[in-house]
């Protein structure tokens, strides 16, 4: 898989962003005690803003980006469970480390919920630093940034 193999998400990509964003979080429903942000933010919003892009077909992984004045914000990247563990993340992590420059931004930054231990085993591997912890309402969260080169 190259960066051509992620592409801008279209209208008829929505359903299959949601289904990809509601199997990857599911899961943590339970551990965290609230619903995942990312499952319950309007996908084809999001899609028609240009923000999501999408690898697969059909869609196994995505991520939401926006942009911002001085960094790209990686608002959610989420993988099926089916295609966990082949590569599909990393992937599409370096594909926003690519985004960033080619609109001229020099860091990523990024959160987790606290409860989800996975993910700060991976975005360190990534080059990703933790900035703080703080509670957002019911979210813990530990924020990360990513200066990239």
């Amino acid at each position: 898989m190259t960066n051509e193999d992620i592409r801008l998400a279209g209208p008829a990509d929505v359903p299959r962003v949601k289904a990809v964003t509601d199997a990857a979080y599911h899961h943590y429903i339970e551990r965290i005690g609230v619903v995942p942000q990312p499952m319950e933010r309007d996908h084809a919003a999001a899609v028609a803003a240009g923000q999501v892009f999408v690898t697969g077909d059909p869609v196994t992984g995505l991520v939401v980006v926006e942009e911002r004045a001085d960094h790209l914000y990686l608002d959610n990247i989420a993988v099926h469970p089916d295609a966990q563990g082949t590569g599909v993340g990393g992937r599409l992590l370096r594909f926003v480390d690519a985004h960033a420059r080619a609109l001229g931004l020099t860091e990523v930054r990024l959160h987790t919920n606290a409860l989800m231990w996975e993910n700060q085993k991976i975005y360190p591997k990534y080059g990703y630093e933790v900035v703080e912890r703080r509670v957002d309402g019911p979210y813990d969260r530990v924020h990360y940034r990513k200066r990239l080169g």
